[in-house]
């Protein structure tokens, strides 16, 4: 595993060392435009559209979440997957880790996916050793997948090590059979090149994902911030052959927006990444307008 390696400042400047990592914010907007402009169009498919629909990781992560509701909305995926039985089901339920076991206890559909946010979401503030309990808990309460927030403000201050070190822990916790997507925060690193070495970072690290936001910051996903962090995802699979998945969240508002980040997929990285296994959308609103344009009439079943 990458982690298992990557402990100590010196391997991490070795790994740094082996990218590029002086990126033009501005050629980085000049190369998403032109694909948004020659691309994205010819993705504009029914096919497109169901796939999309079944990488969705439909989420709840309300102050208001109470056993109850986060039950009525599990139950929903489960009456989804007889009403609409010739589509595809999402492919996750991302809740918070006190959830994860009613999740775990009533979903009905296989291959659906547990995910949990984990290690003091949103902020990733607090002291390893409650991040590592609550994700190893949201694990023994039938979690699959667990979504962490990279350490922004460590990160920012050049703490790489220490970003490293929590990263590699939290992983450990959640042992090699549960995926871990590592949140970047990509509204708050600034810069394209912050948002490569965040990348790198998070991936030598262990991460399975690399993830935008939590959509709790005021700059959620971005088709830029895309871009750079599928560059990363090739650069790296390149020189280790590991795959990675990737996982832009909030602020997905439209059909649109989620073709346009299909389409940076499929042409940054391409073909190999278009299953519902390595590409996933963070966002909950977007089922709804998916199914009614695949219905072809308006529907609000989530």
């Amino acid at each position: 595993m990458a982690n298992e390696t990557f402990n100590n400042i010196s391997k991490i400047e070795e790994a740094l060392g082996k990218y590029n990592l002086d990126i033009d914010d501005a050629q980085v907007k000049d190369a998403v435009k032109r694909i948004i402009a020659e691309k994205v169009p010819e993705n504009d498919t029914m096919e497109v559209k169901k796939f999309l629909f079944g990488s969705i990781e439909l989420t709840t992560l309300k102050t208001t979440d109470s056993e109850e509701s986060v039950l009525a909305f599990t139950e929903r995926v489960n009456d989804f997957d007889a009403q609409y039985p010739d589509l595809p089901h999402v492919a996750t339920i991302c809740v918070y880790p006190c959830f994860a076991r009613t999740v775990s206890q009533s979903l009905e559909v296989d291959g659906v996916e547990i995910a949990c946010v984990s290690g003091s979401f949103p902020s990733s503030q607090a002291l390893i050793e409650v991040k590592v309990a609550e994700t190893a808990l949201a694990v023994k309460d039938g979690a699959t997948e667990i979504d962490i927030v990279m350490p922004v403000g460590k990160f920012l201050s050049g703490d790489y090590e220490g970003v490293a070190d929590d990263i590699s822990e939290l992983k450990n916790a959640c042992g090699k059979d549960v995926a871990m997507k590592v949140i970047l925060e990509t509204g708050c690193l600034g810069t394209a090149a912050n948002i490569k070495k965040a990348s790198i970072l998070s991936m030598y690290a262990g991460a399975d994902y690399i993830k935008t936001s939590t959509g709790k910051e005021k700059i959620s996903a971005t088709p830029e911030a895309a871009y750079v962090m599928c560059q990363a995802i090739r650069e790296f699979y390149d020189e280790t052959g590991i795959q990675i998945g990737f996982k832009p969240a909030g602020g997905i508002n439209t059909v649109m927006d989620a073709i346009t980040y299909y389409t940076i997929v499929k042409e940054v990285l391409g073909e190999k990444w278009l299953t519902n296994r390595w590409i996933r959308l963070g966002t909950s609103r977007l089922a709804n307008l998916l199914l009614s344009e695949i219905e072809g009439e308006e529907i609000k079943f989530f």
